[in-house]
This record gives C-alpha cells, sequence and structure tokens, in this order.
C-alpha cells in the first residue's frame, strides 16, 4: 500500500499554504496599493530560487476529523538567492493575519528564519508589513504575560555576522517596528508605510491626541528626521532593489571580503570637470555627489541617508569593481558642518563598513561642529567624539582625500591617527584648529576694537593670516602627505583599493560593533 494519500494531502495544505488570506483578502490588499508577500519575494530574488519552509504551517479547522478551513501562518520564509548568493528572507503575509484565525498556535518562523541566517552565515531580509501583539490574545488566552524578546540574543548575534535587512512595506508596530530598526539597512515606501511603537488609537488613549499614521510614523518622520530608516521609496519594486543593491556592496558575513565585480570604466579615467568643481570663492558651495560621480566607477553609488544629517553624505560605490564605503560633506547643508544628526550617521557608517571589512574613502570639506545653542542642546559635541571614537576603533582601509576645508575637533575626524592612513590633498585644501575669519574675531578682539578703523584692522589681520593658509607650505613641512591634482584622484584611489584589497584576508572575523 502506497503513501498516495497522504503525499496528495501535503500537496493539498500546500496549496492551500499559498493562497495565503484568500482571494477577497488579497484583493483588499491589492486595492490598498501593496504587493502580497509572494509578489515581493518573487521580485526581490533570483526567478525560482525561493525554498520556502513551513508552507503547511497555519491554523486548521476540522469536523469529524476532516479539514474543513485552513488559515495559513502570516510569515512566509525561506531561502533563496539574490545574484547568485545565498539569502534568507522572513516576509509578513498582511492577508493571512486579517484571517479570522486564532493566533498563537505556531513556533515562531520568524525565529526560525533568523536561527537560519546564523546557521548557514548569509545575509538576513525582512519584508515586514505588521503589527505586533493584539489586546484579543488576552481575550483569547484568559490571561496576561509578562512581555519577552527571547530572540533578541539573535538579532544581537546576527548584526555582527551578517548584513541585516528590513524593508517596511505597510504600517508596522510593537515587536515588528523594533525588528525594523535593528537592521543595517532599512527603506520604507513613502505613503504605504509607517513604523511606530504604537498607533494613532494607543497614542489617542495615553495622550489624547488624534494623529494619523502618517503624522505618528511615516517617512518625513522616519527617513527624514529620526533616521531609522536609511532610506525612502517611491513604490515597493524601488525599495526591493535598494534591498538587492544595498546587499551587493557587501559580503555574505564577516568572515568573507567583499565581492568584486567587473568593471568596464577605464582605471586611469581622469575627468577635467574635477579640475574646476571646487569654487574658488570659498563661500561658494559646490555638488558633492558630482564631485563623487566623476571618481567612482560609472553607475556604482549608491546612497544611504540622504535626507538625514544631510551635511555628511555616505555612499557606497565602486573602484575598479571594488566595493568602498563613501563619505563626504556636503556644503549646501549648514556648510557641510557636523551636527549631531550628521555625526550619528557618520558613526552608523563607520561602525558598518568596519563591520563587514569594506575599506572607506573619506573625502573632506569639514568646516566644524555646527555651533549656537540647538547645536549644544543636540548633543553635537557628544555624538562628535562618539564618531571619532568609531574612526580609531576602526581596522579597515582608510583613504582621505581633503577637498576643502578641514577645522577643530570635527576637522581632525578625518581619519585614525593612531595607524597608517592614505591622505592627500587638492589645492583647495585648507586646514587649522579654526577658521582664520572666526578665530581672527576672537583672538584680537580687542586690537581690532581699539583701532581706528576696526573693520579695516580686523581684513588687514585677516589678509596677513591668509598666506599662511596655503597647503603648499604644510606639503613643505610634510604634514601633508601629497597634494595631487584633482582629476587624478580616481587612478590613486584605485590603486590604494587594490592595495587595501591584498590585506582585507588579514582583517576578517567578527567586530565589536553589532548596532
Amino acid at each position: 500500500m502506497s503513501w498516495e494519500p497522504e503525499v496528495e494531502d501535503i500537496v493539498r495544505r500546500r496549496e492551500l499554504g499559498g493562497q495565503m488570506g484568500g482571494p477577497e483578502l488579497i484583493a483588499q490588499h491589492h486595492a490598498d496599493g501593496k504587493l502580497t508577500v509572494r509578489e515581493r519575494i518573487d521580485l526581490l530574488i533570483d526567478p525560482g530560487s525561493f525554498n520556502e519552509q513551513g508552507r503547511l504551517a497555519g491554523v486548521g479547522v476540522y469536523e469529524d476529523g476532516r479539514l474543513a478551513q485552513f488559515f495559513p501562518s502570516g510569515t512566509v520564509v525561506g531561502a533563496a538567492r539574490i545574484d547568485g548568493r545565498r539569502v534568507i528572507i522572513s516576509g509578513s503575509d498582511f492577508t493571512a493575519r486579517r484571517a479570522p484565525a486564532v493566533a498563537g498556535r505556531q513556533r515562531n518562523k520568524g525565529t526560525y528564519a533568523e536561527e537560519m541566517a546564523i546557521e548557514m552565515k548569509v545575509p538576513f531580509i525582512r519584508l515586514i508589513d505588521a503589527f505586533g501583539a493584539s489586546i484579543r490574545a488576552v481575550a483569547t488566552m484568559g490571561r496576561t504575560y509578562i512581555p519577552e524578546m527571547r530572540d533578541y540574543w539573535m538579532i544581537h548575534e546576527l548584526m555582527g555576522e551578517v548584513p541585516v535587512v528590513s524593508a517596511a512595506l505597510g504600517s508596522v508596530a510593537g515587536a515588528p517596528a523594533a525588528h525594523a530598526a535593528a537592521t543595517h539597512f532599512t527603506v520604507m515606501v513613502r505613503g504605504t508605510a509607517q513604523v511606530f511603537a504604537a498607533g494613532p488609537p494607543v497614542v489617542q488613549r495615553a495622550l489624547g491626541r488624534d494623529i494619523t499614521k502618517e503624522e505618528l510614523g511615516g517617512a518625513d518622520v522616519h527617513a527624514r528626521g529620526s533616521g531609522l530608516a536609511d532610506n525612502e521609496a517611491e513604490t515597493e519594486a524601488d525599495a526591493l532593489h535598494q534591498v538587492r543593491q544595498f546587499l551587493s556592496y557587501l559580503p555574505s558575513n564577516v568572515y568573507r571580503v567583499p565581492p568584486v565585480v567587473p568593471c568596464s570604466d577605464p582605471v586611469d579615467r581622469k575627468d577635467e570637470a574635477l579640475l574646476s568643481l571646487i569654487p574658488r570663492d570659498r563661500r561658494r558651495p559646490y555638488d558633492t555627489r558630482k564631485m563623487l560621480s566623476h571618481i567612482a566607477d560609472e553607475g556604482s553609488l549608491f546612497e544611504m541617508g540622504r535626507y538625514y544629517g544631510g551635511s555628511v553624505v555616505t555612499m557606497f560605490g565602486r573602484l575598479d569593481g571594488h566595493p568602498v564605503g563613501i563619505i563626504a560633506n556636503d556644503p549646501r547643508v549648514l556648510g557641510g558642518s557636523m551636527d549631531a544628526a550628521a555625526a550619528e550617521k557618520f558613526t552608523k557608517f563607520v561602525d558598518l563598513c568596519d563591520t563587514f571589512h569594506v575599506p572607506l574613502a573619506n573625502f573632506v570639506d569639514q568646516p566644524g561642529f555646527m555651533i549656537g545653542p540647538g547645536a549644544e542642546q543636540a548633543g553635537t559635541l557628544k555624538k562628535g567624539v562618539r564618531a571619532l571614537a568609531a574612526i580609531y576603533d576602526s581596522t579597515i582601509p582608510w583613504a582621505t582625500i581633503i577637498v576643502r576645508r578641514a577645522y577643530g575637533v570635527a576637522g581632525a575626524a578625518h581619519q585614525s591617527h593612531r595607524r597608517h592612513a592614505f591622505r592627500m590633498a587638492w589645492p583647495s585644501a585648507e586646514w587649522g584648529s579654526i577658521p582664520i575669519e572666526g578665530g581672527v574675531a576672537a583672538a584680537y578682539r580687542r586690537q581690532i576694537e581699539n583701532a581706528a578703523d576696526p573693520d579695516a584692522e580686523r581684513k588687514r589681520i585677516e589678509d596677513e593670516l591668509i598666506q599662511s593658509r596655503n597647503p603648499i607650505k604644510t606639503a613643505e613641512a610634510f604634514d601633508i602627505e601629497n597634494l595631487i591634482d584633482p582629476r587624478e584622484t580616481r587612478p590613486i584611489l584605485i590603486e590604494w583599493v587594490h592595495d587595501a584589497y591584498e590585506r582585507l584576508p588579514l582583517l576578517v572575523g567578527k567586530r565589536l560593533h553589532h548596532m
């Protein structure tokens, strides 16, 4: 006698699991402008590579011992491939969560997926469209319970060993919101995704304030305000594309080096635009992203956190196919100065690059820490020295290119000074403990005030001191190792990155910073 009946039952249950919350709830989900979890996975991965685990998990309703109804689990998990590399995916099925099933009967599939990623040492991706606990569970259980996050040790362990990514694709609250934050990269869909500890009904009850989901936790709040989300996306397809892009720069785990890809962009390319990109008028800003596009491999730049801490630009890019982290200042935002948000962003990116052994190139135009009462209240100095500590804690190869200003403590945060770092400067560079203009006003205050013509005296002192700002004089003292033609930057950095990748196998392994 064969096992055909049992096999047929398995096949039938697999089909039921694939139906998610059923046609009506799927139609409503689509009407809300959202893809189903299985459509999301198909968009994200290499075609046909998904190996699902736990498709039969769910709540069965039986009549006379026979399955009458089946409500699939609200989480879809499994292994897949992205660009040929193995990943683990855990996705929320919002349609199944809206089905009238009794929660809490299954082993946690999300935790199982985390265990898979730890064991296999491969990137872990969360596709989040879920709320946390519901008060309805109290009615079902007949008691309350002490909250726990027993899997948090796994989240911490994951972030120390493999890339962890979250895409917020709907309203996310409670524990799923914590998962959205516990990542190396978080992207959320503008207008569709919101992330918050508790939703508007709880806020209204607790604080007496009526607020919409978007006002409480939309992209303006988290991608442009709190920094919880690194990037925002216009569509789900865009969000999933960004997940693929982010992972392409990183190794599968901390025990490997980043993946090098073929490159057709000439290594000796010297873009003429770089020669005049930095204005001679020191008060005029320039386009930092345009500058970087003339140096990195064509089309290789991927920015993180554009709308948070905007005076600092953090990107991944490639040089002759080799992944690199890129930090730069944007003089169009706060003059490029480091405020509290920029310091946090700087620190996170340095820690990320160091965790996954991605060499880092720092393009410096740093006038100093942001000043004023607002900056002091925001803790700019406290967060700024943490950024400096991140540099000194790092072990990755580091290249510094001073393109214009490097002043004060923030300017000192351009490289670690306790080990060798590759450093060069453009002829537009200037540096010091404090900009001459501001320093003269403080140091020569009495002399200027007592002069017959204070403005003329201040200008005379400034003009005299500005002569010493010429970077050639610093090069004569070997306080800057190299002054270069800006057009030479790409070929010089490519030689550096080749040397850096020779060293990387000696640096692989776990680092101290997990989050």
